[in-house]
């Protein structure tokens, strides 16, 4: 059973990623290498977007 639950997140996170990809100002071919990257390495692609991926407007002088 906690694997179950333990997919059911991951999929939330990776479902919530896709959104934001698709839904940035990035360039087409961005998106769709970070949704690929995504969907071949859920969890690991997850990870590495959430360090890499998005940028904030705050983070920039």
């Amino acid at each position: 059973m906690e694997y179950g639950i333990i997919g059911l997140l991951v999929l939330a996170a990776d479902i919530y990623a896709i959104i934001q990809i698709l839904s940035s100002g990035a360039s087409t071919a961005a998106k769709i290498v970070w949704t690929l990257v995504i969907l071949i390495l859920p969890v690991l692609g997850f990870i590495i977007w959430l360090i890499a991926g998005p940028k904030s407007s705050a983070a920039s002088i």
